[in-house]
């Protein structure tokens, strides 16, 4: 399938169910997640529900036919800061250059906003993702180990200036 056969959208009404739906049924086959991380997704979702200012904050769905096969969200974090959440392709798209499409999406409007700096926070296992925001620019400034989502882990935060 070509990568025009995809679109990016803004999010409609059972959107926010299937990005905290998808993330959960993924996290746990991909990765052995717990629910504790799907419950960490639909307190981000929640959050960015209730507070939302399109001003400075988008969603964006990717959708091939009638299927949702990916997101995204940008959130303001500070004045200048905003923050890169909840990267997610399915995996019967992988491969067709998406998850960059929707992290550029972020990084696009991110500027037009005015902000100086996107960050976000990842595991180190996740390489997909990893390499995803290296190849955008991102450098990754901080690691901490937990113990979250049922497993140890090394959390890294990452961040981006924009000129």
């Amino acid at each position: 399938m070509k990568r025009a056969s995809i679109r990016l959208r803004a999010p409609r009404p059972g959107d926010m169910g299937w990005v905290v739906q998808s993330h959960g049924a993924l996290y746990a086959a991909e990765f052995g997640y717990d629910a504790r991380f799907e419950a960490l997704v639909a307190a981000i979702i929640a959050k960015f529900m209730r507070e939302f200012d399109p001003r400075f904050e988008r969603c964006w769905i990717a959708q091939r036919g009638a299927r949702n096969v990916g997101s995204v969200f940008l959130v303001r974090q500070s004045r200048s800061v905003a923050k890169l959440r909840l990267l997610l392709v399915t995996p019967e798209v992988r491969g067709l250059g998406l998850g960059r499409r929707l992290v550029n999406a972020c990084l696009r409007f991110a500027r037009a906003r005015g902000y100086r700096k996107v960050i976000l926070w990842t595991q180190s296992e996740l390489d997909a993702a990893r390499h995803i925001y290296q190849r955008a620019g991102f450098r990754r400034v901080r690691t901490t180990r937990h113990a979250s989502f049922g497993k140890p882990l090394v959390g890294e935060y990452w961040e981006l200036a924009l000129n």
